[in-house]
C-alpha cells in the first residue's frame, strides 16, 4: 500500500525575502563588476570587499531591484540607517539649505 496517497498535494513555499528581480537594464552592473573584481583580487575574502558589496546592495535598493532593508538586517551592523532614511535625509537637508 502506498502511504503518500492520503498526504495531499505538495505546495512549494516562496522564499522569506521574496525574489530578487534581474537587473535587465544594467543599472547596477558597474557596482557588481567592482565587487566581483574585488573578490577575485582578495581570494574571495568578502570582508575586504565589504564597502563594495554595500554599494552594490544600495544600488539595488535605489533602483527597486530589492526591498529597502535596514543595513543591520543585511549584516552591516555598523550602519543602522535604512536606504530610505539616507535618501530622505539628503532630500531634507537640500530642502532646508534652500530656505
Amino acid at each position: 500500500m502506498n502511504m503518500t496517497y492520503n498526504q495531499g498535494k505538495f505546495k512549494p513555499k516562496p522564499p522569506d525575502k521574496g525574489s530578487f528581480p534581474l537587473d535587465h537594464t544594467g543599472a547596477c552592473k558597474l557596482a557588481k563588476i567592482d565587487y566581483m573584481s574585488c573578490l577575485r583580487r582578495s581570494d574571495l575574502d568578502n570582508s575586504a570587499c565589504r564597502e563594495l558589496s554595500k554599494a552594490y546592495l544600495k544600488c539595488r535598493m535605489e533602483n527597486n531591484l530589492m526591498t529597502k532593508e535596514e543595513w543591520k538586517n543585511l549584516g552591516y551592523s555598523d550602519d543602522t540607517k535604512t536606504a530610505a532614511t539616507e535618501s530622505s535625509d539628503k532630500t531634507d537637508s537640500s530642502a532646508s539649505s534652500k530656505s
